[in-house]
């Protein structure tokens, strides 16, 4: 009997832990810098992975992110196909800067603003950086919080994976 309940929980856990990993991106809208409305499952799940990196203008830890990811870009998309969305929690306020910066970074990805945070909500987060791997059906498969140097490696480990699946 001790034996049937470990397993059982054991299971269990890994049903959870499956379910909370497997989550299908809300269908919420966010913008574009330019003001148009995007519906985010059409952003995912075209066959393609997509890395969903939640910033600020304020905030230097997700600009430090945001520098390194750009360092391997195009790298992924060649090997993984991989698209890099990165979108802004400014608020619509703060949203004028947002173009300038990424502008001046260099940063070749879409950017796309949740100045609502509807999205955020959505996701369930509160920090930012915030990150969300997400595979080529629109599930998001990896989530991490925060950045310090090396954490893109731990990506590209994941969007490998992901990749030979």
């Amino acid at each position: 009997m001790k034996q049937f309940l470990i397993l059982f929980v054991a299971a269990t856990l890994c049903c959870i832990n499956h379910a909370q990993a497997q989550k299908a991106i809300p269908n919420v809208d966010v913008k574009t810098l330019d003001g148009r409305s995007v519906n985010m499952q059409t952003v995912t799940g075209k066959g393609k992975i997509v890395v969903l990196s939640f910033w600020a203008t304020w905030c230097k830890p997700c600009q430090l992110e945001l520098d390194a990811l750009m360092d391997f870009y195009a790298e992924w998309q060649d090997k993984y196909n991989v698209e890099i969305v990165a979108i802004t929690i400014d608020t619509q306020r703060a949203l004028p800067k947002v173009g300038p910066m990424v502008e001046s970074k260099g940063w070749t990805y879409t950017i796309l603003a949740d100045a609502n945070q509807q999205l955020k909500n959505a996701l369930n987060f509160q920090a930012i950086p915030q990150t969300f791997l997400v595979d080529a059906t629109g599930n998001v498969v990896y989530e991490h919080a925060g950045y310090v140097p090396g954490d893109e490696y731990e990506l590209e480990k994941k969007i490998k994976e992901i990749a030979q699946k």
